[in-house]
């Protein structure tokens, strides 16, 4: 009998306390992912202060006008090196771009050549020569 009372208490000590340290592992687990998140946001956010600090500096912003949009200050020269093992007459035919359509009528009005641009637009094989 003093079995089965001991038994019943320690059930029931365990119907109360496991939904609690259930609750309580959870929680450490989702703090320790909050900081981590926290963590990480803090040092995006110290990476982007120092870009934008770095953006303050007129130095900084002439060279990323110069690298970026290819600008040059008046009276300079700018050069565009080509790499050499990129050549277009060594490419294959079939990797060449083909155009589809013909041109416009030249001597129409520019209503008249988008007008025709959309017809031309309606036929994307027109002009197109097949392969035999």
């Amino acid at each position: 009998m003093r079995g089965a009372i001991l038994l019943g208490i320690l059930v029931m000590l365990a119907v109360t306390i496991v939904p609690t340290l259930r609750s309580l592992v959870q929680q450490r687990g989702d703090a320790a992912a909050m900081q981590d998140k926290v963590a990480a946001q803090r040092d995006t956010v110290a990476r982007l202060e120092r870009e934008a600090a770095l953006w303050k500096d007129p130095a900084y912003i002439e060279v990323q006008a110069r690298e970026r949009l290819k600008f040059v200050r008046v009276g300079d020269r700018a050069y565009t090196v080509i790499d050499p093992s990129t050549n277009e007459a060594s490419a294959p035919a079939a990797e060449r771009p083909v155009v589809a359509a013909p041109m416009a009528n030249a001597a129409s009005p520019w209503y008249g050549k988008v007008w025709q641009s959309i017809q031309i637009a309606d036929r994307p094989t027109a002009g197109v020569n097949r392969p035999k």
